[in-house]
C-alpha cells in the first residue's frame, strides 16, 4: 500500500525511500522546519526510520517534474474502519526551487484526494504546534476546521506549545478546500504560461 506513485500538474509524489534520508534529515533540520519534531538525531537513524514506516501508511517526497525532490508529505494513522487518516510530515525543504510554482497546495491537493476519493476515508486530522501560525492560517484557508488543543504537547524551540488539532470531512473538502485549491494552481498554471 505505501508504495503508491501519484501525478499532479507539477508535481508527482513519489514513495520516500532510505535513498533519500540524507535530503529529508537535512530539511528537517533546516531552519525551515523549526516548528516540527526534530525526529532522528542523524542520517543513519533517518534512513532506519524510513525502513520502519508501516506498510498502510503513505509517506511521499515531493518531485518537481524535472525531477527534483522538494519536500515531503505524508498520510498515516489510517483507520478503515473508523474512515479517517492524518496528514502530517508536510515539509516544502527546498523553498527556493518552488517559487512561484503552487507545490504546496497541489501536494495537499493530491494527498486530500487519495485519503478521500482513493481510500474512501470520511475525515482528515492533523495537529500543528501552536507557534506555527503561518500553518495554522494556511489550513484554516484550506478548509480545515481548529477542533481542539492539546495543552503543551510538543516541547519545540526550547519550551512547550500546544498541539493544535485540525480536522478536515469529505463534504468541507469538496466544498470549500478543493474550490480554493483549484483557483489556486489555475492561478499558477496561468502564471507560468504568462512566463513563456
Amino acid at each position: 500500500m505505501g508504495k503508491l506513485v501519484l501525478r499532479g500538474e507539477f508535481i508527482d509524489l513519489l514513495p520516500l525511500a532510505e535513498e533519500h534520508a540524507a535530503l529529508t534529515f537535512a530539511w528537517r533540520n533546516s531552519e525551515r522546519a523549526m516548528h516540527l519534531n526534530r525526529g532522528v538525531s542523524d542520517i543513519a537513524q533517518q534512513a532506519q526510520w524510513i525502513a520502519g514506516r508501516p506498510s498502510e501508511e503513505h509517506n511521499f517526497v515531493v518531485a518537481l517534474k524535472d525531477g527534483r525532490l522538494v519536500g515531503t508529505v505524508s498520510l498515516c494513522s489510517i483507520d478503515t474502519q473508523h474512515q479517517h487518516g492524518e496528514s502530517g510530515r508536510f515539509l516544502i525543504g527546498d523553498e527556493d526551487a518552488v517559487r512561484g510554482i503552487p507545490v504546496a497546495v497541489e501536494a495537499m491537493k493530491m494527498l486530500y484526494e487519495l485519503a478521500f476519493d482513493g481510500l474512501k476515508l470520511r475525515r482528515v486530522f492533523g495537529s500543528i504546534a501552536s507557534d506555527n501560525k503561518l500553518m495554522m492560517k494556511w489550513q484554516k484557508f484550506l478548509g480545515m476546521k481548529e477542533e481542539g488543543r492539546l495543552r503543551s504537547h510538543y516541547f519545540i524551540g526550547g519550551h512547550f506549545q500546544d498541539a493544535v488539532m485540525f480536522g478536515i470531512l469529505e463534504e468541507e473538502f469538496r466544498r470549500i478546500a478543493l474550490p480554493r485549491m483549484q483557483s489556486l494552481i489555475t492561478a499558477g498554471r496561468n502564471a507560468a504560461s504568462s512566463k513563456k
